[in-house]
């Protein structure tokens, strides 16, 4: 009876997975508006970010199609000018406005909020969100492994043009705790893999999509430590911030696109919202989570454009999208 009931378990929560796994950018943006709506539980699931951003990288990764990033590797011209644009030539002239605004000495606290979502390399769910859209998520994947790869030596050298004094850690264990969560969560789907071996991962990639939903969930609820109390107290900070962290992502979205004029339509696209959505969970938890109120707070309200754009820009998606799309890959929302 007991293995018949643990049996029972199994097959229902592996179909729970699934459908999760089916709803995709629905379920992710739901998770976004739920997220809202749970303070309580916020402070209990605070502590659990950096496990949560570990975990996500460790699905990431077991998400990955060797051949797709292999076949954008050959002609690496757009993934190398992309990954330069978005780890370097972004955060630079972040950089230069905050200076040149004088916000960066009036707001330390903005500029690590600056520093944060400016610095990060593209959120793990690019290339998922990419290929939901209809688009190569296969380029989308291989600009996300360059630039991730070159976070633990870009972010260090931004900190030191952005915040000097103002980071919270030295720039040394800044590179070395990056360089910790990139290898630790690609060794253990290297283990996963090979003891999973990659048929059965292709079989079970739906169930994997659908514990990237509940992570998601839960890293949300967590980000979230703080917001509704906030707003209660300063409704127009916590609004404002909302809509400065959609302004921000937009902006990157727009100049990206600009700056790429001699790639196709729908690849820059895909570079773009790859610029836009950008890992700030990889930096939180890099940084131990010790950042100041108002630079968590933005952090909090960034996770809404990351979560919800895709959403919102399916249908632009749709009419730039080539009338027969490049292979794609589908890499899990995580």
């Amino acid at each position: 009876m007991i293995n018949k009931l643990a049996s029972l378990a199994i097959r229902e929560s592996g179909r729970g997975l699934r459908w999760l796994g089916d709803c995709g950018v629905r379920a992710v943006a739901a998770s976004a508006v739920l997220g809202l709506l749970l303070p309580g539980l916020s402070s209990v699931l605070r502590p659990m970010i950096g496990v949560a951003i570990f975990m996500l990288l460790v699905l990431a990764f077991l998400r990955v199609d060797p051949q797709a990033v292999i076949a954008r590797i050959r002609k690496p011209t757009l993934v190398l000018v992309s990954a330069v644009w978005i780890m370097l030539a972004v955060p630079l002239f972040a950089a230069l406005l905050m200076h040149v605004t004088g916000l960066s000495a009036q707001s330390p606290a903005l500029m690590l909020a600056v520093f944060i979502v400016t610095a990060a390399p593209p959120v793990m769910s690019a290339p998922a969100f990419a290929a939901l859209m209809g688009l190569d998520g296969a380029l989308s994947l291989t600009v996300l492994i360059a630039a991730t790869t070159l976070t633990p030596l870009t972010a260090p050298l931004i900190a030191g043009i952005m915040l000097d004094a103002a980071l919270p850690i030295s720039a040394l264990s800044l590179a070395l705790r990056l360089a910790a969560l990139l290898a630790g969560s690609l060794a253990l789907s290297w283990v996963i893999r090979r003891l999973a071996t990659p048929a059965r991962l292709v079989a079970r990639r739906r169930e994997i999509d659908g514990l990237n939903v509940i992570l998601l969930f839960g890293f949300i609820i967590a980000a979230m430590d703080g917001v509704a109390s906030r707003f209660l107290v300063e409704p127009w900070l916590v609004l404002g911030i909302a809509a400065l962290s959609f302004g921000v992502a937009f902006t990157q979205i727009i100049l990206t696109m600009l700056a790429l004029p001699k790639a196709a339509r729908s690849d820059a696209f895909v570079v773009a919202h790859a610029a836009g959505n950008r890992n700030m969970g990889l930096m939180v938890a890099a940084l131990g989570g010790a950042l100041p109120d108002l630079a968590w707070l933005y952090f909090a309200l960034g996770q809404l454009p990351i979560y919800l754009l895709p959403l919102m820009l399916k249908p632009l998606a749709e009419r730039i999208r080539p009338s027969v799309p490049d292979q794609q890959i589908r890499s899990g929302p995580s």
